[in-house]
């Protein structure tokens, strides 16, 4: 087996793996999640906030979502709530 390309090299390869890559990704994974963790708690401030503020979190979070869909997509789902509600009697 060639272990050259797995290696990458300069690594020191240890059982065919690249000891210091593989080091250096799962620092970068372990770093990216702390950032995750960080942003996460900068949005539930945000929505701590918008809820201080009267705002309705929930429905904040439904625009959130609905910004991130094709408008068509929207207009699309709006039809077909409006055509079940009208079945249920709503």
């Amino acid at each position: 087996m060639d272990t050259e390309g797995i290696s990458g090299g300069d690594d020191a390869a240890v059982g065919g793996i690249a000891a210091d890559r593989l080091r250096s990704i799962i620092e970068r994974v372990e770093r990216l999640e702390e950032e995750r963790k960080a942003l996460a708690g900068d949005i539930k401030d945000i929505f701590t906030e918008a809820k201080s503020a009267g705002f309705d979190v929930k429905v904040i979070r439904q625009i959130i979502r609905l910004r991130k869909q094709e408008p068509s997509e929207v207009e699309e789902q709006e039809t077909l709530l409006d055509i079940y509600r009208r079945a249920l009697g709503m």
